[in-house]
């Protein structure tokens, strides 16, 4: 929940609604609890520091002025309770036996989002970083998993963006040599082994040292036995670690009684919904703030296909033949269920030939479209929506900032649906792969570029080019959920006529490509991806492969 939501329920709890406060806190807690565990890395302090946060940020919610600020407020008082507890705490031998005796979150990441191969590898190089960079890796995980903004990391370190962005480089720098660190730890160098020989198995910055020293001037240690993945690359898609089984609000409040508690502003339904164990999910599902469900990108899958990068994408843009398998002929969806209609999308097909002119569109009834936000709809932000209907043709133009944030792409999608939807035709001169105007060497497409990163589509998902043409016989609510790569959409009325003549600008009109035409005027016409006839309280949560 979030958006326009999330801003209903913050300002009926500011009112003094108990129930609006039971789905803040409840819909929050595994944020904040991710934050600081991973700050922290699981050290026995977590449960406290949580519920300093929690406390803090109830106590003190009258004073907010803007909801749509509540995040950033929170993250910036996670992570005040972070700063002040490394303040308060004096060097002890002790607490290093404690942080060891506590639950490691670097394995409670692995194990619960069951992470293997470099997602597990980025995972365990945590514990090799001092105090400082965990903290800021624990925001810039959540910024590329796509929970929080960089805007919202920089106001919680308390530095500009501009400021931030060197952090995170040098960050970024220090997690590889942690990385490296820990694949030569799993391997057979013989030099490594008579090094550590006297080593306890406790990572501390001594041993870092150490062993970075002997990984440069190693040659068995610093070969590159596997291409090795951007750790941004390998986050996107990971999104929070569930809470853990057994975590109740008395022990985020340190053994405080509930009575304590909800003196403080927390009801007994806040109280009984966190004393049950973490909800149990399947493999690659966690919880996410707001009380959704996000499914998780499969363990280091093949390298990214020119027609749908996917989180293994590597620093470079594919090569312009390695695109995905030719989708297959579109044939009927088999079913004996009249109300479904059209092909189900379950391939990615591969770009057309650039120079050869689309086919001849189908012409549908057109009697006009509805649109909720006018003429031209602009949707910007996670939680903006735009409801059409009538008969007609509809552009959605697509607009992908990866200089702003790159990173996992959350798709639009289609919700509500009362009549049909086709996709109709794809258009604007480009697909989002091609080679952006100046580039010849493919090293900056509308995906990104390697100095700003790349936008990365789900596993499965079309490639999307710069205008989609859809054709409504009826109502759809179109949804952007905007989560990790900054995108917008555009979406307007169009017309028959408007959409050939857009398919039809090629390369001697000073486009890169000519579009295509997707419909065959049947009932059996393609329908789009992320398409639903239900109304889910989450948006994002609509399935890929559409059956309506």
């Amino acid at each position: 929940m979030e958006g326009r939501q999330w801003r209903s329920t913050i300002a009926a709890a500011q009112a003094g609604d108990r129930q609006a406060l039971d789905e803040l806190v409840a819909g929050w807690l595994p944020l904040v609890y991710n934050i600081v565990g991973r700050a922290l890395n699981g050290h026995a302090d977590v449960d406290d520091v949580v519920q300093e946060t929690m406390l803090r940020a109830v106590g003190n919610l009258g004073s907010l002025r803007d909801p749509d600020s509540f995040r950033s407020w929170l993250v910036a008082i996670a992570m005040r309770q972070i700063r002040d507890r490394a303040r308060r705490r004096q060097p002890d031998p002790l607490d290093e036996s404690a942080a060891h005796e506590s639950a490691d979150f670097a394995e409670l990441t692995v194990l619960r989002l069951q992470l293997e191969g470099q997602r597990r590898e980025v995972a365990e190089a945590v514990r090799w970083l001092d105090d400082e960079d965990r903290q800021l890796l624990s925001l810039w995980w959540l910024e590329v998993a796509g929970e929080l903004t960089r805007r919202e990391l920089a106001s919680a370190v308390g530095i500009s963006r501009q400021h931030a962005a060197v952090r995170v480089q040098r960050l970024k720098e220090r997690l590889e040599t942690a990385r490296g660190i820990v694949r030569a730890l799993d391997g057979a160098c013989p030099g490594l082994r008579e090094l550590t020989a006297r080593w306890e198995g406790r990572p501390d910055s001594v041993w870092r040292k150490r062993l970075a020293r002997h990984i440069r001037g190693c040659g068995y240690c610093s070969g590159a036995r596997e291409s090795v993945v951007p750790a941004e690359r390998l986050l996107v898609g990971i999104a929070l670690v569930p809470l853990p089984v057994g975590f109740t609000l008395s022990l985020a409040f340190g053994g405080k009684t509930a009575v304590a508690a909800t003196s403080v502003g927390w009801s007994a339904k806040v109280l009984g919904a966190l004393a049950k164990p973490a909800v149990a999910m399947t493999a690659g599902a966690t919880i996410v703030a707001g009380g959704a469900y996000v499914v998780t990108q499969p363990p280091d899958g093949p390298p990214p296909r020119a027609a749908a990068p996917t989180a293994a994408s590597t620093a470079r843009p594919p090569s312009p033949t390695a695109s995905a398998a030719p989708a297959p002929s579109p044939s009927p969806t088999k079913t004996q269920d009249a109300d479904v209609y059209g092909t189900v999308v379950d391939a990615v097909d591969t770009a057309p030939d650039r120079s050869t002119p689309p086919g001849g569109l189908p012409r549908r009834p057109e009697s006009g479209i509805t649109s909720s936000g006018g003429s031209k709809a602009v949707l910007q932000h996670r939680g903006e929506s735009v409801t059409l209907s009538g008969q007609g043709y509809v552009l959605v133009r697509w607009q992908i900032a990866p200089h702003d944030r790159s990173g996992g792409l959350a798709m639009p999608t289609w919700t509500g649906l009362e009549g049909k939807l086709f996709h109709v035709a794809s258009g604007g001169g480009r697909r989002m792969d091609d080679p952006l105007d100046g580039s010849t060497d493919g090293t900056a497409t509308g995906m990104g570029s390697p100095e700003t990163g790349y936008t990365v589509l789900p596993d499965g998902t079309q490639q999307m080019w710069q205008n989609e043409f859809f054709y409504v016989d009826g109502t759809v609510t179109l949804n952007l959920n905007e989560r990790g790569a900054s995108y917008g959409l555009t979406i307007s009325p169009s017309s028959w006529d408007m959409v050939t003549e857009d398919i039809r600008n090629g390369p001697d009109r000073g486009v890169i490509r000519y579009g295509l035409v997707r419909d065959n005027g049947e009932d059996t016409a393609p329908v789009p991806q992320y398409v639903t006839r239900a109304t889910p309280a989450d948006p994002a949560m609509v399935a890929q492969r559409s059956r309506v």
